[in-house]
């Protein structure tokens, strides 16, 4: 936008006629929420490195300018909690008369509770992030996609698959991004939308630290709660936990989800084996439980040849 009120002002200047610049043809345009920091700014940096225009989703002044000082973003306030913003960001596309391709959901919050101490509170703001999030973003900019016959993505998690001790509520918004992306892309494909669902491990983010934060400023550190020993464990490790995988992995899928010829519908970003292993592993888990002892079990055998059946169709 500040390019394009330069060269206003330029060729006023020196008497010039004004015309807004074509866009090129071949330059899509995304949208990434929580595009300030992390694996989303990444993603912004990526894309518009290849090339392509990328409204990108901040919340703070300090972060929009910086995006906007990067060639081909352009920063756009959005809280997705806030549907005025949201509907405010809407009609910002809508005038710039790009249209709009891709869509990433990538704006989201962690917190780390016991289940049964959690206060409501704070589950309702992480649902409001993770899962209303996504759903208010994409209901409102689902017209301008299809009729691109566009992307969706939206950023996951392994944990939306794995969970543990302290970690409940936030796989759970983290599984219902599963199922989001699953039902989303069976109602959109018909009308030319892919959908996918970047699942990433153990990045370098400031998610882990932003949870810490938010831990202590909520004040949760209750000596008499049966579960004091694995909150102060688990702090701890938060707190010097060094992750090992660079962004730029995960920024790579979200780019693939957006302009491949044939996107996947998952994308497992991990930066270690191991990670991958315990991902693999749990699905493995709740097909044998969903399996086990009831009156239409499969046996090892249809099991495996459901398993290459899957494999195959994959391919």
């Amino acid at each position: 936008m500040k390019k394009l009120i330069v060269l206003l002002v330029m060729s006023v200047m020196i008497g010039l006629p004004w015309s807004a610049p074509a866009f090129a043809e071949d330059q899509k345009a995304v949208l990434i929420t929580g595009a300030s920091t992390g694996l989303g700014r990444a993603m912004a940096e990526l894309i518009a490195s290849k090339g392509h225009f990328v409204y990108a989703g901040a919340r703070k002044d300090s972060d929009m300018a910086e995006l906007n000082a990067i060639e081909n973003i352009q920063a756009i306030r959005l809280d997705v909690t806030d549907q005025a913003q949201i509907d405010a960001a809407v009609q910002t596309i809508e005038e710039a008369g790009r249209g709009l391709y891709g869509l990433i959901n990538n704006a989201g919050v962690g917190i780390l509770y016991p289940l049964a101490e959690v206060p409501q509170s704070e589950l309702e703001w992480l649902i409001d992030v993770n899962v209303y999030g996504p759903v208010r973003v994409t209901r409102a900019f689902a017209p301008m996609i299809i009729a691109s016959k566009g992307r969706i993505s939206t950023t996951g998690s392994i944990s939306g698959i794995l969970s543990g001790p302290m970690y409940g509520p936030y796989s759970m918004s983290k599984h219902a991004m599963e199922a989001f992306a699953d039902s989303l892309a069976r109602e959109m494909g018909p009308e030319g939308v892919a959908v996918s669902i970047i699942e990433p491990g153990n990045y370098e983010t400031k998610i882990g630290e932003n949870v810490v934060a938010r831990m202590t400023s909520q004040g949760y550190d209750n000596p008499e709660s049966p579960y004091h020993e694995i909150y102060l464990q688990l702090k701890a490790r938060v707190e010097s936990n060094e992750p090992s995988g660079d962004p730029a992995q995960v920024a790579e899928a979200a780019y693939q989800a957006m302009f491949s010829e044939n996107p996947k519908r998952r994308y497992l970003v991990v930066p270690e084996q191991v990670q991958a292993e315990w991902t693999i592993t749990k699905a493995i888990q709740e097909l044998v439980q969903l399996n086990e002892d009831h009156p239409y079990s499969y046996t090892r055998d249809q099991l495996v040849e459901m398993l290459d059946a899957a494999l195959a169709e994959g391919e």
